[in-house]
């Protein structure tokens, strides 16, 4: 600022006024060979330093900018391939449209261009403009994948055809040309057993036993006329159900029936049953049946709460009876084996010791009760009365210990069967 300079070389202060042009030194220096500046970047030009100005205006290493002005600056012999293929503002004309785009249109042009030509999308094989494309993939393309118009699944176009003969929506007519126009094909079988008007049926009293069949419109007809047949079926089918179902119900009890040679039987609501047996004479209560062991002889206890014969109205009498069974023609007969009955205390064992009351007898071989019984026999028949005590514990014994507890009794019954006759 004050004509004071500095030597770029050794920054000691330089007075202007002791600067001087020295042609002579400048003639020396621009005399003198250089290599180019871009040496080291693959120029091999050398020559004298006044002429590496002109060097550098057609040097392939020189930086130069597009002359499209994109701001790119690149070397001039990298210069023509920028500017033919990669600068966004080149002109480029599209080969299918003939349409004239900058570079960087072009780059968006590309692959949307509707007069390119194109294979379908679905590898059906066709090729065509791109702007046909849309039409030819929604309605002509036989690859193209379409719902079916009945069960609306998708499938490929060219195996719809085939998919129809499967369909189960597909419209067909009544295979017994009844007139329904149309079924979906899934929907026949239920057609035929339920609407079609021509569809043969077995008439509902089949089950009765009645065989006839005939077309639905004809089955009122016949309804009408068989009444009084089908009545006398349904009469006769009722008899046999409730003959199976008292079979059934035999069976049933047989399998419920102990086979272990012991019954214990709870007597429930004693008091009311009490009252009952004092209002009627000789009122016996049975117990269910039970077998000596498996395969072996069927008994049955009896009870009066009221007593019978010599304890009647003041004692509780047991007996036990043989009921015919299952095995009795394996058995030997007269029945022979100890019978214990009992009648059970049901006060806690853990505050006083129950005190049971039982008897025990052997059957006499002579009497005709302890004989095979006869199929005809039951236990309502007043001829079996069985063996046993009509004084077997008075009304008031039972009120002194827990006999009768929760207002129910428990009467057991057991067999001593020899462990030969087991085995």
């Amino acid at each position: 600022s004050e004509g004071v300079f500095k030597c770029p070389e050794d920054q000691l202060p330089l007075d202007y006024a002791k600067i001087y042009p020295d042609p002579e030194l400048e003639a020396q220096v621009l005399s003198l060979a250089i290599r180019c500046i871009h040496s080291e970047e693959g120029c091999r030009w050398t020559g004298l330093i006044k002429h590496l100005q002109a060097h550098l205006g057609s040097c392939g290493f020189n930086v130069i900018p597009c002359p499209n002005r994109c701001s790119a600056k690149l070397s001039r012999r990298d210069l023509p391939q920028h500017v033919q293929h990669g600068c966004p503002k080149r002109r480029v004309k599209c080969e299918f449209c003939a349409g004239d785009f900058t570079g960087e249109a072009f780059e968006g042009h590309q692959g949307t261009c509707p007069q390119e030509s194109v294979y379908c999308e679905n590898k059906c094989g066709a090729r065509m403009m791109r702007r046909l494309l849309s039409q030819h993939t929604l309605a002509e393309c036989p690859k193209r994948t379409q719902p079916c118009a009945y069960c609306a699944k998708e499938f490929v176009f060219d195996t719809i055809q085939n998919h129809q003969y499967q369909c189960p929506r597909y419209p067909v007519p009544c295979p017994n040309q009844c007139g329904t126009a149309s079924i979906a094909r899934e929907d026949v079988p239920t057609h035929l057993k339920e609407s079609c008007s021509t569809a043969m049926l077995l008439c509902p009293f089949k089950d009765a036993g009645c065989k006839h069949r005939c077309p639905k419109l004809a089955m009122g007809r016949h309804l009408e006329e068989s009444t009084k047949a089908h009545l006398g079926m349904v009469c006769a089918l009722v008899s046999r159900q409730r003959q199976e179902i008292l079979e059934l119900r035999r069976d049933v009890e047989e399998l419920s029936v102990s086979s272990e040679g012991t019954l214990i039987w709870k007597i429930a609501d004693y008091a009311r049953k009490l009252q009952e047996a004092k209002a009627r004479s000789n009122c016996e209560f049975f117990s269910p049946p039970f077998y000596t062991h498996k395969y072996g002889y069927k008994l049955q206890v009896s009870a009066f709460l009221n007593g019978n014969g010599s304890g009647e109205s003041s004692h509780l009498s047991v007996y036990i009876r043989v009921l015919p069974g299952e095995y009795d023609n394996l058995l030997e007969w007269p029945f022979s084996y100890r019978v214990t009955f009992s009648l059970l205390d049901q006060s806690d064992p853990s505050l006083s010791k129950p005190q049971h009351i039982t008897e025990t007898f052997h059957p006499d071989p002579n009497w005709k009760n302890f004989q095979k019984p006869g199929a005809s026999r039951s236990s309502l028949d007043e001829s079996t009365l069985g063996f046993g005590y009509p004084k077997f514990i008075s009304h008031e014994d039972i009120k002194k210990r827990n006999y009768v507890r929760d207002n129910a009794i428990f009467i057991k019954a057991s067999v001593e069967i020899p462990q030969k006759i087991l085995a």
